[in-house]
Protein backbone atom coordinates (compact mmCIF):
# COMPACT_ATOMS: atom_id res chain seq x y z
CA UNK A 1 0.00 0.00 0.00
CA UNK A 2 1.37 3.46 -0.91
CA UNK A 3 1.78 6.11 1.77
CA UNK A 4 -1.06 8.09 0.16
CA UNK A 5 -3.45 5.13 0.37
CA UNK A 6 -2.25 4.38 3.89
CA UNK A 7 -2.97 7.95 5.00
CA UNK A 8 -6.40 7.75 3.35
CA UNK A 9 -7.15 4.48 5.12
CA UNK A 10 -6.14 5.91 8.49
CA UNK A 11 -8.25 9.01 7.85
CA UNK A 12 -11.25 6.83 7.02
CA UNK A 13 -10.71 4.79 10.20
CA UNK A 14 -10.55 7.96 12.30
CA UNK A 15 -13.76 9.18 10.69
CA UNK A 16 -15.53 5.88 11.44
CA UNK A 17 -14.33 5.92 15.04
CA UNK A 18 -15.58 9.48 15.42
CA UNK A 19 -19.00 8.46 14.09
CA UNK A 20 -19.16 5.54 16.49
CA UNK A 21 -18.22 7.80 19.39
CA UNK A 22 -21.11 10.12 18.51
CA UNK A 23 -23.64 7.33 18.01
CA UNK A 24 -26.27 7.02 20.73
CA UNK A 25 -25.59 4.35 23.31
CA UNK A 26 -28.37 1.75 23.41
CA UNK A 27 -30.66 2.34 26.37
CA UNK A 28 -29.95 -1.11 27.81
CA UNK A 29 -26.19 -0.38 27.91
CA UNK A 30 -26.46 2.86 29.87
CA UNK A 31 -26.09 3.12 33.63
CA UNK A 32 -29.27 3.37 35.67
CA UNK A 33 -27.94 6.63 37.11
CA UNK A 34 -28.59 8.24 33.73
CA UNK A 35 -32.25 7.20 33.79
CA UNK A 36 -34.58 9.40 31.72
CA UNK A 37 -37.95 9.01 30.08
CA UNK A 38 -36.18 8.96 26.72
CA UNK A 39 -34.16 5.94 27.86
CA UNK A 40 -37.31 4.17 29.00
CA UNK A 41 -39.04 4.84 25.68
CA UNK A 42 -36.01 3.72 23.67
CA UNK A 43 -35.74 0.50 25.65
CA UNK A 44 -39.50 -0.11 25.33
CA UNK A 45 -39.17 0.14 21.55
CA UNK A 46 -36.43 -2.51 21.62
CA UNK A 47 -38.46 -4.86 23.81
CA UNK A 48 -41.63 -4.29 21.80
CA UNK A 49 -39.89 -5.13 18.52
CA UNK A 50 -38.57 -8.36 20.04
CA UNK A 51 -42.01 -9.23 21.43
CA UNK A 52 -43.64 -8.79 18.05
CA UNK A 53 -41.37 -11.50 16.67
CA UNK A 54 -42.87 -13.92 19.21
CA UNK A 55 -46.48 -13.38 18.13
CA UNK A 56 -48.60 -13.95 15.07
CA UNK A 57 -49.72 -10.38 14.51
CA UNK A 58 -52.96 -8.90 13.23
CA UNK A 59 -54.26 -12.30 12.14
CA UNK A 60 -57.92 -11.34 12.48
CA UNK A 61 -58.43 -8.39 10.16
CA UNK A 62 -61.83 -7.44 11.55
CA UNK A 63 -60.63 -7.42 15.16
CA UNK A 64 -57.48 -5.53 14.23
CA UNK A 65 -59.52 -2.86 12.46
CA UNK A 66 -61.81 -2.59 15.49
CA UNK A 67 -58.89 -2.18 17.90
CA UNK A 68 -57.19 0.38 15.67
CA UNK A 69 -60.36 2.45 15.33
CA UNK A 70 -60.93 2.58 19.08
CA UNK A 71 -57.26 3.15 19.84
CA UNK A 72 -57.07 6.01 17.32
CA UNK A 73 -59.77 7.94 19.19
CA UNK A 74 -58.08 7.37 22.53
CA UNK A 75 -54.65 8.28 21.16
CA UNK A 76 -56.04 11.51 19.70
CA UNK A 77 -57.44 12.37 23.12
CA UNK A 78 -54.19 11.42 24.86
CA UNK A 79 -52.24 13.67 22.52
CA UNK A 80 -54.41 16.57 23.67
CA UNK A 81 -54.30 15.72 27.36
CA UNK A 82 -50.62 14.72 27.45
CA UNK A 83 -48.72 16.85 24.90
CA UNK A 84 -45.58 14.72 25.27
CA UNK A 85 -47.41 11.81 23.64
CA UNK A 86 -48.02 13.79 20.44
CA UNK A 87 -44.43 13.05 19.40
CA UNK A 88 -44.57 9.33 20.16
CA UNK A 89 -44.28 6.76 17.40
CA UNK A 90 -47.50 5.00 18.39
CA UNK A 91 -47.97 1.40 17.26
CA UNK A 92 -51.00 -0.86 17.65
CA UNK A 93 -50.97 -4.60 16.97
CA UNK A 94 -53.19 -7.53 17.87
CA UNK A 95 -52.39 -11.13 18.68
CA UNK A 96 -54.32 -14.25 19.60
CA UNK A 97 -51.89 -15.45 22.26
CA UNK A 98 -54.00 -16.83 25.14
CA UNK A 99 -51.73 -15.60 27.96
CA UNK A 100 -51.64 -12.03 26.64
CA UNK A 101 -54.34 -9.49 27.51
CA UNK A 102 -53.37 -5.92 26.62
CA UNK A 103 -50.60 -3.50 27.38
CA UNK A 104 -49.17 -0.20 26.25
CA UNK A 105 -45.45 0.21 26.71
CA UNK A 106 -43.68 3.53 27.13
CA UNK A 107 -43.77 5.49 23.90
CA UNK A 108 -47.18 4.15 22.87
CA UNK A 109 -46.44 0.54 21.91
CA UNK A 110 -49.76 -1.33 22.19
CA UNK A 111 -50.47 -5.06 21.95
CA UNK A 112 -53.98 -6.50 22.43
CA UNK A 113 -55.10 -10.14 22.57
CA UNK A 114 -58.20 -11.27 20.70
CA UNK A 115 -58.42 -14.27 23.04
CA UNK A 116 -58.73 -12.02 26.10
CA UNK A 117 -61.33 -9.75 24.51
CA UNK A 118 -63.35 -12.74 23.37
CA UNK A 119 -63.13 -14.43 26.76
CA UNK A 120 -64.64 -11.39 28.49
CA UNK A 121 -66.97 -10.64 25.55
CA UNK A 122 -66.02 -6.97 25.57
CA UNK A 123 -68.12 -4.51 23.62
CA UNK A 124 -66.53 -1.40 22.11
CA UNK A 125 -66.89 0.75 25.24
CA UNK A 126 -65.41 -1.97 27.43
CA UNK A 127 -62.56 -2.49 24.99
CA UNK A 128 -62.00 1.27 25.04
CA UNK A 129 -61.72 1.12 28.84
CA UNK A 130 -59.15 -1.67 28.62
CA UNK A 131 -57.09 0.29 26.09
CA UNK A 132 -57.43 3.57 27.97
CA UNK A 133 -56.16 1.93 31.17
CA UNK A 134 -53.07 0.70 29.35
CA UNK A 135 -52.51 4.01 27.55
CA UNK A 136 -52.58 5.79 30.90
CA UNK A 137 -49.78 3.59 32.22
CA UNK A 138 -47.61 4.96 29.41
CA UNK A 139 -48.89 8.55 29.47
CA UNK A 140 -48.38 8.80 33.24
CA UNK A 141 -44.80 7.52 32.92
CA UNK A 142 -45.42 4.61 35.23
CA UNK A 143 -42.38 2.63 34.06
CA UNK A 144 -40.06 5.59 34.69
CA UNK A 145 -41.58 6.20 38.12
CA UNK A 146 -41.20 2.55 39.05
CA UNK A 147 -37.51 2.60 38.13
CA UNK A 148 -37.03 5.86 40.02
CA UNK A 149 -38.64 4.34 43.10
CA UNK A 150 -36.34 1.32 42.82
CA UNK A 151 -33.35 3.67 42.79
CA UNK A 152 -34.65 5.46 45.87
CA UNK A 153 -35.16 2.16 47.66
CA UNK A 154 -31.64 0.97 46.83
CA UNK A 155 -29.29 3.66 45.43
CA UNK A 156 -26.70 0.98 44.62
CA UNK A 157 -28.64 0.26 41.42
CA UNK A 158 -27.51 3.64 40.07
CA UNK A 159 -24.00 2.30 39.42
CA UNK A 160 -25.28 -0.71 37.48
CA UNK A 161 -26.51 -0.99 33.88
CA UNK A 162 -30.10 0.03 33.25
CA UNK A 163 -30.73 -3.41 31.77
CA UNK A 164 -29.95 -5.00 35.13
CA UNK A 165 -32.33 -2.66 36.91
CA UNK A 166 -35.03 -3.40 34.36
CA UNK A 167 -34.58 -7.15 34.90
CA UNK A 168 -34.61 -6.81 38.68
CA UNK A 169 -37.84 -4.80 38.69
CA UNK A 170 -39.57 -7.69 36.94
CA UNK A 171 -37.73 -10.65 38.46
CA UNK A 172 -36.02 -9.85 41.78
CA UNK A 173 -38.53 -10.98 44.42
CA UNK A 174 -37.11 -8.72 47.13
CA UNK A 175 -37.24 -5.61 44.99
CA UNK A 176 -40.65 -6.56 43.64
CA UNK A 177 -41.99 -6.81 47.20
CA UNK A 178 -40.65 -3.34 47.95
CA UNK A 179 -42.21 -1.95 44.77
CA UNK A 180 -45.60 -3.58 45.36
CA UNK A 181 -47.21 -0.47 46.94
CA UNK A 182 -46.04 1.64 44.00
CA UNK A 183 -47.50 -0.82 41.52
CA UNK A 184 -50.77 -0.98 43.46
CA UNK A 185 -51.12 2.81 43.35
CA UNK A 186 -50.30 2.85 39.64
CA UNK A 187 -53.05 0.32 38.88
CA UNK A 188 -55.60 2.40 40.79
CA UNK A 189 -54.43 5.55 39.00
CA UNK A 190 -54.57 3.91 35.56
CA UNK A 191 -58.13 2.72 36.25
CA UNK A 192 -59.28 6.18 37.29
CA UNK A 193 -57.44 8.22 34.69
CA UNK A 194 -58.20 5.65 32.00
CA UNK A 195 -61.93 6.03 32.56
CA UNK A 196 -61.60 9.81 32.48
CA UNK A 197 -59.57 9.63 29.27
CA UNK A 198 -62.08 7.38 27.53
CA UNK A 199 -64.99 9.45 28.84
CA UNK A 200 -63.42 12.64 27.46
CA UNK A 201 -62.95 10.78 24.17
CA UNK A 202 -66.70 10.20 23.99
CA UNK A 203 -67.71 6.95 25.68
CA UNK A 204 -70.39 7.01 28.42
CA UNK A 205 -68.88 6.36 31.84
CA UNK A 206 -71.43 3.72 32.79
CA UNK A 207 -70.56 1.71 29.69
CA UNK A 208 -66.85 2.03 30.41
CA UNK A 209 -67.42 0.68 33.93
CA UNK A 210 -68.84 -2.45 32.33
CA UNK A 211 -65.29 -3.62 31.63
CA UNK A 212 -64.60 -3.93 35.35
CA UNK A 213 -67.87 -5.75 35.90
CA UNK A 214 -66.94 -8.36 33.32
CA UNK A 215 -63.41 -8.63 34.68
CA UNK A 216 -64.88 -9.16 38.17
CA UNK A 217 -67.28 -11.83 36.96
CA UNK A 218 -64.57 -13.58 34.95
CA UNK A 219 -62.03 -13.70 37.77
CA UNK A 220 -61.30 -16.91 39.69
CA UNK A 221 -60.49 -14.79 42.79
CA UNK A 222 -62.69 -11.70 42.45
CA UNK A 223 -62.30 -10.57 46.08
CA UNK A 224 -58.59 -11.23 46.45
CA UNK A 225 -56.24 -8.27 46.36
CA UNK A 226 -52.50 -8.67 45.97
CA UNK A 227 -49.78 -6.42 47.40
CA UNK A 228 -49.26 -4.98 43.92
CA UNK A 229 -52.81 -5.23 42.57
CA UNK A 230 -56.30 -4.33 43.81
CA UNK A 231 -58.92 -7.05 43.64
CA UNK A 232 -61.40 -7.14 40.73
CA UNK A 233 -64.12 -6.40 43.29
CA UNK A 234 -62.40 -3.21 44.45
CA UNK A 235 -61.77 -2.12 40.87
CA UNK A 236 -65.41 -2.72 39.92
CA UNK A 237 -66.59 -0.78 42.98
CA UNK A 238 -64.30 2.17 42.24
CA UNK A 239 -65.37 2.20 38.58
CA UNK A 240 -69.07 2.28 39.54
CA UNK A 241 -68.46 5.15 41.93
CA UNK A 242 -66.50 7.18 39.42
CA UNK A 243 -69.06 6.58 36.68
CA UNK A 244 -71.85 7.71 39.02
CA UNK A 245 -69.90 10.86 39.90
CA UNK A 246 -69.34 11.71 36.24
CA UNK A 247 -73.02 11.22 35.53
CA UNK A 248 -74.16 13.22 38.57
CA UNK A 249 -71.70 16.09 38.18
CA UNK A 250 -71.75 16.30 34.43
CA UNK A 251 -69.76 19.41 33.60
CA UNK A 252 -68.14 18.61 30.27
CA UNK A 253 -69.71 17.08 27.21
CA UNK A 254 -67.39 14.59 25.53
CA UNK A 255 -65.48 16.43 22.84
CA UNK A 256 -65.62 13.71 20.21
CA UNK A 257 -68.93 11.79 20.47
CA UNK A 258 -68.83 8.25 19.20
CA UNK A 259 -72.54 7.41 19.33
Amino acid sequence: MSNRRGRAGRALLRALLALLACAPVPAAAQDAAALTQQMVIARAAEVYAARLNDHVLDGDARFTARVNAIAATLIARARRDYPETADWAWEVHTTNTPDQNADCMAGGKILVSLAYVQRLELNDAELAMLLAHEIEHAALRHNLKEYQQALRLDPRWAARPFLELEHAVDNDSGLMDQLAPTNYEQEVEADREGMLLAWRAGWPAAQLAGYFKKMYRGSVSPRRSKPDYPSPQLRWQAARELAATLQKNYVQAPSEPLH
